[in-house]
This record gives structure tokens, C-alpha cells and sequence, in this order.
């Protein structure tokens, strides 16, 4: 019985490190979107040593298997990453301006070719499909009439929103993991209950059994 239980308290303990760790990223968010321009560096700081450590990681894999046919593939692959990372770290903000402006013209593209295409197709989601291509033109243009400034709160508040939903996801998923785990230890303990005086009587029953069989 006490296998059982622990392994409950277990997973109760885990799921109740998610919510925390849910909380940490919905506050990390909430801040995010207060200071856009903070979460903007720390988000291009972050990336630049990502592809730092992605890079350096790659690099000893590619000495690793030096010999074979992807070596110097690897080696490519990993030098330029590196060199992303640096330039990333020594010049977070004019990193932020040049993904903002790529994000601009992505949601450019990306609307006109929702537009276009809902358009000439008028399949059965044609509003729903004319309406993410006018809002992803729109969110384009206020993004690109508005550079380079908006590289100040574009990626930052993209980074935030991020923190905020995985956080609020975290949160659902440990909560209702820790109520499934209470559910389910509540409903073994009711179960042991109910078959400890079955037992019992059993236990009873064949000891006088026992003494009859012994008369």
C-alpha cells in the first residue's frame, strides 16, 4: 500500500513544480509586456547564446567524427553559428531591427498570399482565411512604417506572449495532473477500505474452517 502512495505523493510533487515553473513564466511574461524594450534585448541575448552553445556543441561533434563524410559539414555548420552567436551578443539591437524587419515582411507575404488566395479559391473558410490575410497585412505595414522603432517592442512582446501562453499552459497542465492524482489516490484509498472487511471475514472464515476441519 505504500508503493502506491508514494509514487502519488510523487507525481503530486511534479506536477506541482509545472505549476510553479507555469507561474515563474506568467510572471516572466507579464513583466515582458510592461518593459517591451528589456524583454526585446534579453530575447536577442538569449538567442545569441543559444546559437553560441548550439554551435560549440556542434563543433565537438564534428571532431568527433572527424573522418567520416560530414565532417567538414559540420564543421561549416558550427562555425557559423558561432559566428551568428557573437554578432548576436556584441549587437543585440541591430539584430532586433533586422529580425523585425524580416518579421515585417513575413507577415506581409503572409497576408497577401491569404488574401489572394481566398480570394481566386472561395473555399468554405473563405471569411476566416480573408480575415488572417488582412490581419497579417495590417500587422506588416504598422510594423514596417513604424521601423526601426518598432524593433524596440515587436520581438519583445512576440518573446513575452510566448512566456505568457506556455506559462498559462504549464499551470492547466499541473493543476489538473495533481487533481487526476488526487482523484485517483482517493479512489484507491475508498477501494482498500471496502475490501479490508471482506478480508477480514474471509480471514475469519477460514480459520474456522480450520478448527472445524481439526475437530
Amino acid at each position: 500500500m505504500t508503493g502506491p502512495a508514494a509514487e502519488s505523493k510523487k507525481l503530486s510533487r511534479s506536477f506541482g513544480r509545472l505549476t510553479l515553473l507555469g507561474i515563474l513564466l506568467v510572471v516572466a511574461g507579464l513583466v515582458g509586456l510592461v518593459y517591451t524594450g528589456v524583454a526585446t534585448l534579453t530575447s536577442m541575448l538569449l538567442f545569441g547564446w543559444l546559437l553560441l552553445i548550439g554551435g560549440l556543441v556542434g563543433l565537438l561533434h564534428a571532431i568527433q567524427s572527424r573522418g567520416t563524410s560530414f565532417f567538414w559539414l559540420g564543421v561549416v555548420v558550427a562555425a557559423l553559428n558561432i559566428a551568428a552567436g557573437v554578432v548576436v551578443i556584441r549587437h543585440p539591437e541591430g539584430t532586433a531591427e533586422a529580425l523585425t524587419m524580416f518579421a515585417a515582411l513575413l507577415f506581409l507575404t503572409g497576408g497577401v498570399f491569404r488574401l489572394v488566395g481566398s480570394v481566386v479559391v472561395r473555399g468554405p473558410q473563405f471569411g476566416w482565411t480573408l480575415l488572417q490575410g488582412a490581419f497579417g497585412l495590417l500587422l506588416g505595414l504598422l510594423v514596417l512604417f513604424d521601423w526601426p522603432h518598432s524593433s524596440l517592442y515587436v520581438l519583445g512582446t512576440f518573446f513575452s506572449l510566448a512566456l505568457l501562453f506556455d506559462g498559462l499552459g504549464l499551470i492547466a497542465f499541473g493543476v489538473g495532473g495533481r487533481r487526476i492524482v488526487g482523484m485517483v489516490s482517493d479512489q484507491m484509498a475508498a477501494e482498500r477500505k471496502l475490501g479490508e472487511p471482506d478480508g477480514a471475514a474471509g480471514d475469519k472464515a477460514s480459520e474456522a474452517h480450520q478448527k472445524r476441519s481439526n475437530n
